[in-house]
């Protein structure tokens, strides 16, 4: 699956465009990651673009929906190690916990999208050019500002043998590439 059919699809279930914005960062950190790690490109991003695809389709529990929801949205569309990544990401891993390299990087990848929009919305500029790598780390330690961000997610990033600053380093270099797209 490319980019534009996953956009596409994504477009089908979510409607709210601060996360369709979200989902296009956590795409671009993928195909980052991919590359860095030698992974198929196209299905990481793919994978980052869909992780919240079930965001908007229920009002009910989402903790409890999420598996039922999107594995039929995606099987056929996507290999089952990424359905599985997108099955396991963030609040969900209390229902299927991370143990691959892929789980963990999208983990990590799709967090840390929040926290680098988040630190630039709090520059005069608003643009993630602003946003310096020293910023994310120290943001994270921030209780307050940090306080919707899953820390630990985003040291996931360590699972995968990426060091915390380099691993902001990536993504924010991959979220730069697209930052007109973004608005930031």
């Amino acid at each position: 699956m490319n980019k534009e059919e996953a956009v596409s699809l994504l477009k089908q279930y979510v409607k709210k465009e601060n996360m369709i914005r979200h989902c296009l960062a956590s795409g671009a950190v993928m195909r980052a990651l991919a590359k860095k790690l030698g992974q198929n490109e196209e299905v990481w991003q793919a994978a980052g673009i869909l992780h919240d695809i079930d965001v908007e389709i229920t009002e009910e529990d989402i903790m409890r929906l999420h598996c039922t929801k999107v594995r039929p949205i995606l099987e056929g569309k996507l290999p089952e190690d990424a359905i599985c990544a997108i099955e396991a990401h963030n609040e969900h891993a209390a229902i299927r916990p991370r143990t691959t390299v892929f789980d963990h990087a999208l983990a990590a990848g799709e967090t840390v999208t929040g926290l680098i929009t988040a630190t630039a919305l709090v520059y005069p500029d608003k643009k993630i050019a602003s946003v310096k790598v020293k910023s994310i780390t120290k943001r994270m330690k921030e209780t307050k500002f940090a306080a919707s961000v899953s820390r630990e997610n985003i040291l996931e990033c360590e699972q995968i043998g990426i060091p915390l600053a380099d691993f902001a380093a990536l993504a924010l270099a991959a979220m730069q590439e697209i930052a007109p797209e973004l608005g930031l």
